[in-house]
Protein backbone atom coordinates (compact mmCIF):
# COMPACT_ATOMS: atom_id res chain seq x y z
CA UNK A 1 0.00 0.00 0.00
CA UNK A 2 1.23 3.05 -1.04
CA UNK A 3 1.94 5.79 1.93
CA UNK A 4 -0.96 8.60 1.02
CA UNK A 5 1.20 10.90 2.51
CA UNK A 6 3.68 11.23 -0.11
CA UNK A 7 0.64 11.53 -2.44
CA UNK A 8 1.54 14.50 -4.60
CA UNK A 9 -1.47 16.75 -5.25
CA UNK A 10 -1.68 19.30 -7.59
CA UNK A 11 -3.26 22.64 -6.46
CA UNK A 12 -3.60 24.17 -10.25
CA UNK A 13 -5.76 24.18 -13.16
CA UNK A 14 -5.11 24.04 -16.19
CA UNK A 15 -5.98 26.81 -18.48
CA UNK A 16 -4.78 27.52 -21.78
CA UNK A 17 -1.46 25.28 -21.80
CA UNK A 18 -0.46 26.97 -17.96
CA UNK A 19 -1.23 25.65 -14.55
CA UNK A 20 -2.60 28.41 -13.05
CA UNK A 21 -4.00 29.90 -9.56
CA UNK A 22 -7.73 30.74 -9.29
CA UNK A 23 -8.78 34.13 -9.27
CA UNK A 24 -11.30 33.22 -5.77
CA UNK A 25 -7.99 31.80 -4.45
CA UNK A 26 -9.00 28.09 -2.67
CA UNK A 27 -10.96 25.75 -1.36
CA UNK A 28 -10.26 23.01 0.64
CA UNK A 29 -10.50 19.17 0.18
CA UNK A 30 -11.62 16.76 2.84
CA UNK A 31 -11.80 12.96 2.90
CA UNK A 32 -14.86 12.04 3.56
CA UNK A 33 -13.46 8.61 5.54
CA UNK A 34 -11.67 11.08 8.23
CA UNK A 35 -13.02 14.44 7.67
CA UNK A 36 -9.13 15.52 7.45
CA UNK A 37 -7.97 18.15 5.00
CA UNK A 38 -6.45 16.61 2.24
CA UNK A 39 -5.19 20.05 1.00
CA UNK A 40 -6.18 23.16 -0.89
CA UNK A 41 -7.26 23.77 -4.48
CA UNK A 42 -7.87 26.74 -7.13
CA UNK A 43 -10.87 28.40 -6.87
CA UNK A 44 -11.92 29.50 -10.53
CA UNK A 45 -14.17 32.25 -11.38
CA UNK A 46 -16.58 32.46 -13.69
CA UNK A 47 -14.13 34.66 -15.21
CA UNK A 48 -11.39 31.94 -15.04
CA UNK A 49 -13.90 30.02 -16.82
CA UNK A 50 -14.56 32.31 -19.90
CA UNK A 51 -10.84 32.20 -20.38
CA UNK A 52 -10.85 28.51 -20.14
CA UNK A 53 -13.80 28.71 -22.57
CA UNK A 54 -12.19 31.06 -25.31
CA UNK A 55 -8.77 29.09 -24.86
CA UNK A 56 -10.59 25.88 -26.15
CA UNK A 57 -12.57 28.04 -28.92
CA UNK A 58 -8.84 28.92 -30.31
CA UNK A 59 -7.60 25.79 -30.28
CA UNK A 60 -10.25 24.27 -32.07
CA UNK A 61 -10.47 27.22 -34.32
CA UNK A 62 -6.97 28.34 -35.08
CA UNK A 63 -4.49 25.05 -35.27
CA UNK A 64 -5.20 21.67 -37.17
CA UNK A 65 -6.24 19.87 -33.97
CA UNK A 66 -9.54 18.76 -35.46
CA UNK A 67 -8.22 17.72 -38.79
CA UNK A 68 -4.90 15.76 -37.57
CA UNK A 69 -5.95 12.27 -36.63
CA UNK A 70 -2.51 11.04 -36.62
CA UNK A 71 -1.27 13.66 -33.83
CA UNK A 72 -4.76 13.10 -32.18
CA UNK A 73 -4.01 9.14 -31.69
CA UNK A 74 -0.30 9.79 -30.70
CA UNK A 75 -1.57 12.62 -28.29
CA UNK A 76 -3.73 9.77 -26.53
CA UNK A 77 -1.04 7.20 -26.45
CA UNK A 78 1.00 9.95 -24.80
CA UNK A 79 -1.25 10.44 -21.97
CA UNK A 80 -2.36 6.81 -21.45
CA UNK A 81 1.17 6.15 -20.93
CA UNK A 82 1.57 9.02 -18.35
CA UNK A 83 -1.58 8.07 -15.92
CA UNK A 84 0.04 4.57 -16.11
CA UNK A 85 3.30 6.25 -14.42
CA UNK A 86 1.21 7.41 -12.01
CA UNK A 87 -0.97 4.91 -11.34
CA UNK A 88 -0.50 4.00 -7.70
CA UNK A 89 -0.22 7.44 -6.80
CA UNK A 90 -3.81 8.41 -8.72
CA UNK A 91 -5.24 4.70 -6.98
CA UNK A 92 -4.28 7.11 -3.49
CA UNK A 93 -5.65 10.05 -4.27
CA UNK A 94 -8.96 8.28 -5.21
CA UNK A 95 -9.54 6.61 -2.03
CA UNK A 96 -8.71 9.43 -0.17
CA UNK A 97 -10.56 12.02 -2.17
CA UNK A 98 -13.45 9.77 -3.23
CA UNK A 99 -13.86 7.49 -0.64
CA UNK A 100 -14.14 4.78 -2.60
CA UNK A 101 -13.24 1.48 -1.26
CA UNK A 102 -9.80 -0.06 -2.27
CA UNK A 103 -11.07 -3.08 -4.28
CA UNK A 104 -13.39 -0.77 -6.16
CA UNK A 105 -10.24 1.19 -7.50
CA UNK A 106 -9.18 -1.99 -9.34
CA UNK A 107 -12.35 -2.32 -11.51
CA UNK A 108 -14.28 1.09 -12.18
CA UNK A 109 -12.70 3.64 -10.08
CA UNK A 110 -9.26 3.31 -11.43
CA UNK A 111 -7.83 0.24 -13.28
CA UNK A 112 -10.71 -0.55 -16.02
CA UNK A 113 -11.05 2.89 -17.11
CA UNK A 114 -7.19 3.13 -17.34
CA UNK A 115 -7.49 0.18 -19.42
CA UNK A 116 -9.64 1.19 -21.84
CA UNK A 117 -11.07 4.43 -21.74
CA UNK A 118 -7.96 6.19 -23.61
CA UNK A 119 -7.34 3.12 -25.83
CA UNK A 120 -10.65 2.70 -27.27
CA UNK A 121 -11.56 5.52 -28.97
CA UNK A 122 -7.98 5.94 -30.10
CA UNK A 123 -7.63 2.85 -31.84
CA UNK A 124 -11.47 4.00 -33.46
CA UNK A 125 -9.08 6.88 -35.05
CA UNK A 126 -8.16 4.50 -37.21
CA UNK A 127 -11.00 2.36 -37.43
CA UNK A 128 -13.86 5.00 -37.86
CA UNK A 129 -15.48 5.58 -40.86
CA UNK A 130 -15.09 9.43 -41.44
CA UNK A 131 -15.57 9.96 -44.78
CA UNK A 132 -18.77 7.42 -46.68
CA UNK A 133 -18.79 7.50 -49.90
CA UNK A 134 -22.55 6.53 -51.49
CA UNK A 135 -21.77 6.86 -55.24
CA UNK A 136 -22.90 8.81 -57.83
CA UNK A 137 -26.54 9.76 -58.88
CA UNK A 138 -28.94 11.51 -60.75
CA UNK A 139 -30.04 14.32 -58.35
CA UNK A 140 -33.58 14.74 -58.82
CA UNK A 141 -33.41 18.25 -58.05
CA UNK A 142 -30.91 19.30 -60.32
CA UNK A 143 -30.98 16.43 -62.61
CA UNK A 144 -27.11 16.49 -62.83
CA UNK A 145 -25.06 13.10 -61.31
CA UNK A 146 -23.05 14.28 -58.58
CA UNK A 147 -20.80 12.18 -56.46
CA UNK A 148 -22.45 11.72 -53.10
CA UNK A 149 -20.65 11.39 -49.61
CA UNK A 150 -21.12 11.76 -46.11
CA UNK A 151 -18.68 13.48 -43.47
CA UNK A 152 -18.42 13.06 -39.97
CA UNK A 153 -17.06 16.19 -38.57
CA UNK A 154 -16.23 16.99 -34.92
CA UNK A 155 -18.64 19.08 -32.82
CA UNK A 156 -16.13 22.33 -31.60
CA UNK A 157 -15.55 23.02 -27.95
CA UNK A 158 -17.16 20.50 -25.38
CA UNK A 159 -17.83 21.58 -22.10
CA UNK A 160 -17.46 18.43 -19.86
CA UNK A 161 -19.57 18.47 -16.44
CA UNK A 162 -17.92 15.93 -14.18
CA UNK A 163 -19.75 14.08 -11.06
CA UNK A 164 -18.00 13.29 -7.83
CA UNK A 165 -19.08 9.49 -8.01
CA UNK A 166 -16.81 7.71 -10.02
CA UNK A 167 -14.45 11.20 -11.28
CA UNK A 168 -11.98 9.76 -12.90
CA UNK A 169 -13.80 7.20 -14.81
CA UNK A 170 -16.35 9.83 -15.98
CA UNK A 171 -13.55 12.14 -17.28
CA UNK A 172 -11.55 9.62 -18.52
CA UNK A 173 -14.16 8.42 -20.94
CA UNK A 174 -15.93 11.73 -22.04
CA UNK A 175 -12.37 13.00 -22.56
CA UNK A 176 -10.87 9.95 -24.67
CA UNK A 177 -14.11 10.48 -27.00
CA UNK A 178 -14.02 13.72 -27.30
CA UNK A 179 -10.76 14.04 -28.12
CA UNK A 180 -10.62 11.08 -30.64
CA UNK A 181 -13.32 13.07 -32.26
CA UNK A 182 -11.27 15.76 -32.59
CA UNK A 183 -12.94 18.71 -30.67
CA UNK A 184 -11.22 20.51 -27.74
CA UNK A 185 -12.55 20.38 -23.95
CA UNK A 186 -13.45 22.42 -21.16
CA UNK A 187 -13.73 20.22 -18.28
CA UNK A 188 -15.36 21.46 -14.49
CA UNK A 189 -15.00 18.54 -11.85
CA UNK A 190 -17.44 18.12 -8.91
CA UNK A 191 -15.92 20.08 -6.31
CA UNK A 192 -15.69 17.50 -3.76
CA UNK A 193 -12.91 15.59 -6.11
CA UNK A 194 -10.69 18.05 -7.96
CA UNK A 195 -7.50 16.54 -7.32
CA UNK A 196 -7.97 13.84 -9.56
CA UNK A 197 -8.67 16.47 -12.74
CA UNK A 198 -5.81 18.84 -11.73
CA UNK A 199 -3.29 16.00 -11.69
CA UNK A 200 -4.41 14.78 -14.54
CA UNK A 201 -3.96 18.59 -15.96
CA UNK A 202 -0.58 18.53 -14.73
CA UNK A 203 0.50 15.42 -17.12
CA UNK A 204 -1.60 16.96 -20.23
CA UNK A 205 0.60 19.95 -19.57
CA UNK A 206 4.08 17.65 -18.94
CA UNK A 207 3.58 14.69 -20.44
CA UNK A 208 1.65 15.06 -23.63
CA UNK A 209 2.30 17.13 -26.80
CA UNK A 210 -1.46 18.34 -26.69
CA UNK A 211 -1.33 21.87 -27.42
CA UNK A 212 -2.58 24.58 -24.96
CA UNK A 213 -6.17 25.29 -25.00
CA UNK A 214 -7.19 21.66 -26.46
CA UNK A 215 -7.35 20.27 -22.74
CA UNK A 216 -8.40 22.92 -19.67
CA UNK A 217 -9.38 22.01 -16.34
CA UNK A 218 -11.04 24.49 -14.03
CA UNK A 219 -11.75 23.92 -10.46
CA UNK A 220 -14.47 25.64 -8.70
CA UNK A 221 -16.28 25.92 -5.07
CA UNK A 222 -18.75 27.13 -7.02
CA UNK A 223 -21.05 24.61 -8.90
CA UNK A 224 -22.79 27.62 -10.74
CA UNK A 225 -19.17 28.69 -12.12
CA UNK A 226 -19.93 25.47 -14.61
CA UNK A 227 -22.98 26.64 -15.92
CA UNK A 228 -21.61 29.29 -17.78
CA UNK A 229 -19.99 26.49 -20.03
CA UNK A 230 -24.16 25.81 -20.84
CA UNK A 231 -24.53 29.56 -21.40
CA UNK A 232 -21.72 30.39 -23.22
CA UNK A 233 -22.12 30.53 -27.47
CA UNK A 234 -18.70 29.71 -27.92
CA UNK A 235 -19.45 25.98 -26.35
CA UNK A 236 -21.20 23.42 -28.91
CA UNK A 237 -21.90 20.82 -26.57
CA UNK A 238 -22.70 19.47 -23.15
CA UNK A 239 -21.52 16.46 -21.19
CA UNK A 240 -23.25 16.03 -18.53
CA UNK A 241 -22.83 13.09 -15.90
CA UNK A 242 -24.75 13.50 -12.39
CA UNK A 243 -28.63 14.12 -11.25
CA UNK A 244 -31.48 14.58 -13.62
CA UNK A 245 -32.80 17.84 -11.74
CA UNK A 246 -29.40 19.37 -13.06
CA UNK A 247 -29.69 17.98 -16.33
CA UNK A 248 -33.42 19.33 -16.82
CA UNK A 249 -31.48 22.64 -15.99
CA UNK A 250 -28.59 22.46 -18.52
CA UNK A 251 -31.40 21.51 -20.92
CA UNK A 252 -33.17 24.58 -20.54
CA UNK A 253 -30.45 26.90 -20.05
CA UNK A 254 -28.81 25.32 -23.18
CA UNK A 255 -31.65 25.94 -25.50
CA UNK A 256 -31.40 29.47 -26.18
CA UNK A 257 -27.73 28.69 -28.14
CA UNK A 258 -29.18 25.05 -29.26
CA UNK A 259 -26.60 23.09 -27.28
CA UNK A 260 -25.88 19.70 -28.43
CA UNK A 261 -26.27 17.32 -25.07
CA UNK A 262 -25.24 14.26 -23.79
CA UNK A 263 -26.90 13.68 -20.16
CA UNK A 264 -26.02 10.33 -18.26
CA UNK A 265 -28.42 10.92 -15.32
CA UNK A 266 -29.85 9.38 -12.58
CA UNK A 267 -31.60 6.00 -12.42
CA UNK A 268 -33.75 3.78 -9.76
CA UNK A 269 -32.73 0.40 -11.43
CA UNK A 270 -34.40 -2.77 -10.54
CA UNK A 271 -33.43 -6.30 -9.49
CA UNK A 272 -35.94 -8.85 -11.29
CA UNK A 273 -35.60 -12.26 -9.55
CA UNK A 274 -38.21 -14.50 -11.24
CA UNK A 275 -39.45 -18.04 -9.56
CA UNK A 276 -37.28 -20.19 -11.09
CA UNK A 277 -34.12 -18.64 -10.05
CA UNK A 278 -31.35 -19.70 -7.55
CA UNK A 279 -32.98 -17.32 -4.96
CA UNK A 280 -29.47 -17.77 -2.69
CA UNK A 281 -27.52 -16.83 -5.68
CA UNK A 282 -29.88 -14.33 -7.07
CA UNK A 283 -30.06 -12.22 -3.68
CA UNK A 284 -26.12 -11.37 -3.69
CA UNK A 285 -26.96 -9.05 -6.32
CA UNK A 286 -28.48 -7.08 -3.15
CA UNK A 287 -25.11 -5.92 -2.25
CA UNK A 288 -25.20 -3.50 -4.90
CA UNK A 289 -26.37 -0.84 -2.93
CA UNK A 290 -23.49 -0.95 -0.07
CA UNK A 291 -20.88 -0.52 -2.75
CA UNK A 292 -19.49 2.36 -2.64
CA UNK A 293 -22.13 3.11 -0.02
CA UNK A 294 -24.07 2.81 -2.49
CA UNK A 295 -23.44 5.73 -5.17
CA UNK A 296 -23.41 5.14 -8.31
CA UNK A 297 -26.19 5.75 -10.96
CA UNK A 298 -26.53 2.17 -12.32
CA UNK A 299 -26.71 0.50 -8.81
CA UNK A 300 -29.78 -1.48 -8.28
CA UNK A 301 -31.35 0.05 -5.41
CA UNK A 302 -34.80 -1.95 -6.20
CA UNK A 303 -34.60 -5.79 -5.57
CA UNK A 304 -38.25 -7.47 -6.71
CA UNK A 305 -38.97 -10.43 -5.32
CA UNK A 306 -41.73 -13.30 -6.16
CA UNK A 307 -44.66 -13.09 -3.15
CA UNK A 308 -44.33 -17.06 -3.30
CA UNK A 309 -40.16 -16.94 -2.14
CA UNK A 310 -40.72 -13.65 -0.84
CA UNK A 311 -39.95 -14.55 2.67
CA UNK A 312 -37.60 -16.88 1.73
CA UNK A 313 -35.41 -14.08 -0.33
CA UNK A 314 -36.29 -11.60 2.71
CA UNK A 315 -34.04 -13.60 5.30
CA UNK A 316 -31.40 -14.16 2.82
CA UNK A 317 -30.81 -10.37 2.25
CA UNK A 318 -31.63 -9.74 6.21
CA UNK A 319 -28.66 -12.02 7.25
CA UNK A 320 -26.42 -10.27 4.31
CA UNK A 321 -26.92 -6.88 5.18
CA UNK A 322 -26.88 -7.77 9.46
CA UNK A 323 -23.23 -8.93 8.08
CA UNK A 324 -22.08 -5.98 6.08
CA UNK A 325 -19.98 -3.21 8.14
CA UNK A 326 -18.64 0.33 7.04
CA UNK A 327 -14.95 0.10 6.88
CA UNK A 328 -12.27 2.66 6.12
CA UNK A 329 -11.91 2.77 2.68
CA UNK A 330 -8.04 2.06 2.68
CA UNK A 331 -8.83 -1.43 3.84
CA UNK A 332 -8.78 -3.67 1.31
CA UNK A 333 -11.71 -6.07 2.67
CA UNK A 334 -13.80 -2.75 3.05
CA UNK A 335 -16.47 -2.66 0.37
CA UNK A 336 -19.13 -0.07 1.99
CA UNK A 337 -17.01 3.18 3.10
CA UNK A 338 -18.54 6.70 3.48
CA UNK A 339 -20.90 8.79 1.45
CA UNK A 340 -19.13 12.60 0.11
CA UNK A 341 -20.03 15.11 2.42
CA UNK A 342 -22.03 15.81 5.53
CA UNK A 343 -24.64 16.84 3.11
CA UNK A 344 -25.14 13.80 1.59
CA UNK A 345 -25.32 12.11 4.80
CA UNK A 346 -28.15 14.37 5.69
CA UNK A 347 -29.84 13.78 2.39
CA UNK A 348 -29.74 9.80 2.86
CA UNK A 349 -31.44 9.74 6.61
CA UNK A 350 -33.72 12.08 5.19
CA UNK A 351 -34.77 9.32 2.59
CA UNK A 352 -34.26 6.68 4.76
CA UNK A 353 -36.53 8.33 7.48
CA UNK A 354 -39.08 9.03 4.62
CA UNK A 355 -39.75 5.55 4.02
CA UNK A 356 -40.26 4.48 8.54
CA UNK A 357 -42.59 7.26 7.91
CA UNK A 358 -44.48 6.26 4.22
CA UNK A 359 -44.97 2.41 6.64
CA UNK A 360 -42.22 0.58 4.75
CA UNK A 361 -40.48 -2.23 6.89
CA UNK A 362 -37.12 -1.03 8.34
CA UNK A 363 -35.47 -4.44 8.68
CA UNK A 364 -31.70 -3.47 9.07
CA UNK A 365 -29.43 -0.23 9.17
CA UNK A 366 -31.32 3.03 10.04
CA UNK A 367 -30.87 7.05 10.70
CA UNK A 368 -28.32 6.38 13.27
CA UNK A 369 -24.62 6.42 12.62
CA UNK A 370 -22.99 2.69 12.52
CA UNK A 371 -21.03 1.84 15.52
CA UNK A 372 -17.55 3.30 15.93
CA UNK A 373 -17.87 5.86 13.23
CA UNK A 374 -17.59 8.89 14.87
CA UNK A 375 -15.89 10.63 12.34
CA UNK A 376 -16.51 10.34 8.14
CA UNK A 377 -19.39 10.24 6.73
CA UNK A 378 -20.54 6.98 7.06
CA UNK A 379 -23.99 5.70 7.07
CA UNK A 380 -25.41 1.93 7.98
CA UNK A 381 -26.31 -0.26 5.51
CA UNK A 382 -30.52 -0.09 5.16
CA UNK A 383 -32.73 -2.39 4.19
CA UNK A 384 -36.26 -1.87 3.81
CA UNK A 385 -38.98 -4.95 2.62
CA UNK A 386 -42.63 -4.56 2.03
CA UNK A 387 -42.09 -1.97 0.36
CA UNK A 388 -44.80 -0.23 -2.34
CA UNK A 389 -43.64 0.92 -5.45
CA UNK A 390 -45.12 4.13 -5.27
CA UNK A 391 -42.91 4.90 -2.10
CA UNK A 392 -40.80 7.80 -2.04
CA UNK A 393 -37.81 4.94 -1.61
CA UNK A 394 -38.65 3.22 -4.36
CA UNK A 395 -39.19 6.25 -6.94
CA UNK A 396 -36.75 8.81 -5.77
CA UNK A 397 -33.08 7.97 -6.24
CA UNK A 398 -31.26 8.03 -2.82
CA UNK A 399 -27.66 7.20 -3.30
CA UNK A 400 -26.75 6.00 -0.55
CA UNK A 401 -26.51 2.33 1.17
CA UNK A 402 -30.09 1.62 0.92
CA UNK A 403 -32.13 -1.01 -0.46
CA UNK A 404 -36.00 -1.73 -0.73
CA UNK A 405 -37.51 -4.90 -1.40
CA UNK A 406 -40.74 -5.37 -3.37
CA UNK A 407 -42.83 -8.24 -3.58
CA UNK A 408 -44.56 -8.91 -7.18
CA UNK A 409 -47.26 -11.37 -8.57
CA UNK A 410 -45.78 -12.86 -11.57
CA UNK A 411 -43.98 -11.21 -14.33
CA UNK A 412 -46.34 -9.36 -16.01
CA UNK A 413 -46.57 -7.70 -12.36
CA UNK A 414 -42.52 -7.91 -12.11
CA UNK A 415 -42.48 -5.85 -15.80
CA UNK A 416 -44.88 -3.34 -14.64
CA UNK A 417 -43.12 -2.54 -10.76
CA UNK A 418 -39.59 -2.54 -12.97
CA UNK A 419 -40.94 0.17 -15.83
CA UNK A 420 -43.07 2.34 -13.14
CA UNK A 421 -40.15 4.75 -12.69
CA UNK A 422 -38.79 8.28 -14.06
CA UNK A 423 -36.02 6.94 -14.71
CA UNK A 424 -34.53 4.32 -17.13
CA UNK A 425 -30.70 3.50 -16.74
CA UNK A 426 -30.36 -0.35 -16.20
CA UNK A 427 -31.42 -3.21 -14.17
CA UNK A 428 -30.75 -7.06 -14.22
CA UNK A 429 -33.19 -9.96 -14.57
CA UNK A 430 -32.29 -13.82 -12.79
CA UNK A 431 -34.02 -16.22 -13.70
CA UNK A 432 -32.96 -19.85 -14.25
CA UNK A 433 -32.12 -19.80 -17.73
CA UNK A 434 -30.69 -17.41 -20.00
CA UNK A 435 -33.40 -17.56 -22.42
CA UNK A 436 -36.01 -17.05 -19.43
CA UNK A 437 -33.99 -13.73 -18.43
CA UNK A 438 -33.32 -12.71 -22.03
CA UNK A 439 -37.41 -12.62 -22.67
CA UNK A 440 -38.05 -10.44 -19.75
CA UNK A 441 -35.29 -8.22 -20.32
CA UNK A 442 -36.07 -7.24 -23.51
CA UNK A 443 -39.79 -5.93 -21.75
CA UNK A 444 -37.84 -3.56 -19.52
CA UNK A 445 -36.93 0.22 -20.41
CA UNK A 446 -33.88 0.69 -19.82
CA UNK A 447 -30.47 2.15 -21.28
CA UNK A 448 -28.36 -1.23 -20.36
CA UNK A 449 -29.40 -4.91 -18.40
CA UNK A 450 -27.70 -7.46 -16.70
CA UNK A 451 -28.99 -11.09 -17.57
CA UNK A 452 -28.24 -13.72 -14.47
CA UNK A 453 -25.25 -11.92 -13.50
CA UNK A 454 -23.96 -10.51 -16.25
CA UNK A 455 -22.71 -6.93 -16.40
CA UNK A 456 -23.28 -4.52 -19.43
CA UNK A 457 -20.20 -2.43 -18.43
CA UNK A 458 -17.25 -1.41 -21.27
CA UNK A 459 -15.56 1.46 -23.11
CA UNK A 460 -17.05 -0.75 -26.30
CA UNK A 461 -20.62 -0.86 -25.12
CA UNK A 462 -22.88 2.37 -24.76
CA UNK A 463 -24.01 3.35 -21.98
CA UNK A 464 -26.87 5.75 -21.11
CA UNK A 465 -30.78 6.03 -20.40
CA UNK A 466 -34.09 5.67 -20.99
CA UNK A 467 -36.70 8.62 -19.77
CA UNK A 468 -35.76 10.49 -17.29
CA UNK A 469 -32.47 8.94 -16.65
CA UNK A 470 -30.70 11.13 -19.95
CA UNK A 471 -30.31 11.17 -22.93
CA UNK A 472 -27.50 10.18 -25.80
CA UNK A 473 -25.05 6.99 -25.10
CA UNK A 474 -21.26 7.13 -23.69
CA UNK A 475 -18.52 4.84 -24.74
CA UNK A 476 -18.90 2.21 -28.03
CA UNK A 477 -19.64 3.84 -31.88
CA UNK A 478 -22.81 5.23 -30.46
CA UNK A 479 -20.50 7.29 -27.87
CA UNK A 480 -17.94 8.40 -30.57
CA UNK A 481 -20.54 9.55 -32.47
CA UNK A 482 -21.97 12.00 -30.40
CA UNK A 483 -19.18 14.17 -30.34
CA UNK A 484 -18.96 14.28 -34.08
CA UNK A 485 -21.67 16.16 -36.55
CA UNK A 486 -23.00 14.72 -40.03
CA UNK A 487 -22.12 16.83 -43.26
CA UNK A 488 -23.63 15.46 -46.49
CA UNK A 489 -21.40 16.48 -49.57
CA UNK A 490 -21.96 16.10 -53.53
CA UNK A 491 -19.56 17.10 -56.12
CA UNK A 492 -19.20 16.54 -59.85
CA UNK A 493 -16.71 13.72 -59.35
CA UNK A 494 -13.07 13.60 -59.49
Amino acid sequence: MADTATTRHEARMLIDGKLIDGENGTFTNVNPATEEVLGEVADASRADMHRAIDAARRAFDDTDWSMNRAFRKRCLEQLQAALEAEREELREELISEVGCPRSLTHGPQLDAPLSNALSYPARLIDEFPWEIDLGDAIVEVTHQRAWRQVWHEPVGVVGAIVPWNFPFEVTLNKLGQALATGNTVVVKPAPDTPFNATRLGRLILERTDIPPGVVNFVTASDHLVGEELTLSPKVDLISFTGSTAVGKRIMEKGAATMKRLFLELGGKSATIVLEDADLAVACRSGIGPCVHAGQGCAIPTRMLLPRSRYAEGVAILRNMYENIVPGDPQDISSLCGPVISAKQRERVVGYIQKGIDEGATLLVGGTSPPAGRDKGFYVSPTLFVDVDNAMTIAQEEIFGPVLVVIPFDDEDDAVRIANDSVYGLAGNVISGSVEHSLAVARRVRTGSIGVNGAAAYGSDLPFGGYKASGIGRQNGHAGFRQYLETKSVAHPGY
